[in-house]
């Protein structure tokens, strides 16, 4: 996720890091020698694009924008809904610990240890990366191997915990379902985290829109060229700009859970559980927190 102030005029004119433009870099650049080449068609045979009006490009361009508005809102609500799981998350395990103050400290040690593997073991999990090994470093008692959902594997163990506490009437009834709320409330929060990332959005919707835009951006400097000569650049650069970064951001919003810029920073949301659950066992050490670099927090 990148982290920077309002921008400034500065910001605006110079910031490249932190901007979509290196993703659209080479968009721009062949929009830029398509605009060349119809500006200097124009110029060798005057009139050979006085057919082509920018009428149609006007209405079509509304049209466009309107219908890449709802693709990039319905890309920013995954990524706004994920990044609510992820506030619930971290909720949900600070409400456990506090909830289990009354056990002993090994007891206490075993599920706060795991709630740390559950949550590492979920970061692993959205970004395509090794479950087991991410869980191993939190928990020494071994996942089955041939288990399709360690995380929550680790969930169900952090419940068996619990409730052998309970038959051994070392917590009440009360106190259970009290913690089994909030177990509860992490399988909710990994539910919802793998129907994000499980269900991109529909193929069909995202490659009319590409293709359009494409279209529309290839087709408009030779609809310009013949009246705007080399100012044909500067709109057809614009436009360029705006619909492939839209495009591209929307992309990146779209996987809310990856390692492009925009994505959510889950390491470092998994470090601040990290040093959550460390803390409140009362452990000095504890791991720095994951701070952004060039402005990117992972």
């Amino acid at each position: 996720m990148i982290l920077r102030s309002k921008p400034s005029f500065k910001d605006i004119v110079s910031t490249f890091n932190g901007s979509i433009l290196p993703r659209i870099a080479w968009h721009l650049l062949a929009m830029t020698v398509l605009s060349v080449v119809a500006i200097f068609a124009a110029r060798e045979h005057p009139g050979i694009f006085a057919k082509i009006s920018a009428i149609p490009f006007t209405l079509t361009g509304i049209a466009l924008s309107v219908f890449m508005s709802f693709r990039n809102n319905a890309c920013y609500t995954r990524w706004w809904e994920g990044r609510v799981l992820w506030g619930e998350l971290i909720i949900a395990c600070r409400s456990f610990a506090r909830q289990t103050a009354a056990l002993n400290e090994d007891d206490r040690r075993f599920l706060l240890h795991n709630l740390c593997a559950f949550s590492a073991g979920l970061v692993a999990r959205l970004r395509g990366e090794d479950e087991l090994e991410a869980i191993r470093r939190w928990s020494a008692d071994g996942i089955d191997p041939h288990n399709p959902n360690p995380t929550n594997a680790v969930l169900d163990r952090i419940g068996g915990h619990c409730l052998a506490l309970m038959r051994a009437h070392r917590i009440s009834e009360i106190h259970y379902s009290v913690l089994e709320i909030q177990l509860s409330a992490l399988a909710r929060v990994q539910g919802g985290c793998e129907r994000i990332a499980l269900t991109p959005v529909p193929f069909a919707y995202s490659l009319l829109l590409h293709r359009t835009a494409l279209v529309f951006c290839v087709t408009l400097p030779f609809a310009l060229a013949g009246s705007l000569d080399w100012w044909t650049l500067l709109p057809v650069l614009l436009v360029a700009y705006t619909f492939f970064g839209l495009e591209a951001l929307g992309h990146q919003l779209e996987e809310p859970f990856g390692f492009e810029p925009n994505a959510l920073p889950l390491s470092a949301m998994l470090r601040t559980v990290e040093r959550d659950m460390l803390s409140l066992l009362g452990e000095a050490d504890l791991p720095a927190p994951i701070e952004p670099q060039d402005n990117v927090l992972r």
